[in-house]
């Protein structure tokens, strides 16, 4: 399904480039570039299906380096198709009610600056590659609670989520995170799942989340997502029983004075976005309520308490039951967005905050991505500080 997907999805940006090219170039030129790109992308669809195939015995260094070239060049077509697909309209719409000026019929179809339109697609996915997908934003928000107790007044914490470490998401980038985070003394920091998504690098990984434990007053918290089911999830739970990272499983710890943190699993077989399956989403949301009743078994009903899951349905479960906060992650914030809203929201929350009575939700946008292309949604560092209401 995920290669049907993929390719459906590289289809539709093929035609776009060749739909775009008819615009942009004179017919004896038109030809030529048709058969380039066909081939273009044919050659590199050819190679992510193979690589795919294969892809245990394909090295990291070269997913890297293909990866972003092949996202680069196609993000420019799909940019650039979408570009002059609005240029065509809006030149059409000119035409219809304006009065242009008469020039060579022998150009009328070709759009003016037709230079202009390959170049800036360029260079908004060198952006959204090299820049934008790498660069961690700050982002703080004042959490509202009635009758918090005074020593919680200002108590701090920092959220990251879906680094999916690997080809696009290196060993130095999270330490260099993480050191980022701890400089600015945070009391605690919230790990909320996609993290150890490589079983070559998860190994390291630990160590180096491990090693920061000690740098957070009240530690670090983590519970797993759905891709840590994909990376020898086993493994990956007897090397953080081996560290002082607080390991959350359908379970809780007192942080301090009446604040618990509660953490859930990712339930198997849940929904990638929205489900519309009637059944499965009642499974999904009785799996949901079984798992923050399990957490929640030995947490005293007066406590204050923030609740860590992955999938951002689980905010609905916070709010039921009156918890402070419920941090969430995995949508990416959809990796595409304008001015701050999400351009591919498929899910029920997609990207920051949601406000349900006194409960108050977070959807992280991430760290990392498995597509390595972000625009109009940076990664983000999330900081969250307890206040009196």
């Amino acid at each position: 399904m995920f290669i049907i997907i993929v390719a459906a999805i590289l289809g539709i940006i093929l035609a776009l480039a060749l739909i775009s090219i008819r615009f942009l170039v004179s017919d004896h030129l038109a030809k030529k570039f048709y058969k380039l790109f066909a081939a273009a992308d044919l050659a590199i669809i050819a190679v992510i299906v193979g690589g795919w195939a294969i892809r245990s015995l394909v090295p990291s260094t070269f997913v890297s380096v293909f990866g972003n070239i092949a996202t680069i060049f196609f993000m420019s077509q799909l940019i650039c198709g979408g570009l002059v697909i609005c240029a065509v309209v809006a030149r059409f719409f000119y035409r219809k009610f304006g009065k242009p000026k008469r020039f060579n019929p022998a150009r009328r179809r070709m759009l003016g600056y037709a230079m202009l339109y390959p170049v800036v697609s360029l260079a908004i996915s060198l952006y959204g590659n090299r820049i934008e997908k790498n660069y961690d934003v700050e982002n703080f928000y004042d959490v509202p609670i009635k009758n918090l107790p005074p020593e919680l007044e200002g108590f701090r914490l920092a959220q990251i989520s879906d680094l999916h470490l690997g080809a696009y998401f290196s060993l130095e980038r999270l330490e260099n995170l993480l050191q980022r985070i701890a400089d600015s003394k945070p009391d605690l920091l919230a790990i909320t799942g996609d993290i150890f998504d490589d079983v070559t690098l998860n190994p390291a990984a630990v160590k180096i989340v491990d090693s920061f434990s000690d740098k957070f007053k009240f530690g670090i918290f983590y519970i797993h997502g759905n891709h840590e089911y994909l990376r020898n999830i086993h493994s990956i739970e007897q090397m953080l029983a081996q560290t002082k990272i607080h390991f959350l499983l359908n379970s809780a710890e007192n942080v301090t004075s009446k604040l618990y943190v509660l953490g859930v699993d990712y339930p198997r077989g849940a929904p990638i976005t929205s489900a519309k399956d009637e059944e499965r989403e009642k499974i999904f949301a009785e799996t949901r309520k079984n798992f923050v009743d399990k957490a929640s078994e030995n947490v005293p009903d007066d406590a204050i308490k923030i609740l860590l899951a992955h999938h951002p349905e689980f905010i609905d479960d916070g709010a039921e039951r009156n918890f402070v906060l419920t941090l969430t992650g995995h949508t990416h914030g959809s990796q595409f967005g304008i001015f701050g809203v999400p351009l591919f929201p498929v899910f029920k929350y997609t990207r920051g905050v949601v406000k349900i009575g006194d409960s108050f939700g977070y959807v992280h946008v991430g760290n990392g991505s498995w597509f390595p292309f972000r625009l109009g949604c940076p990664p983000e560092i999330a900081y969250f500080t307890l206040k009196t209401k």
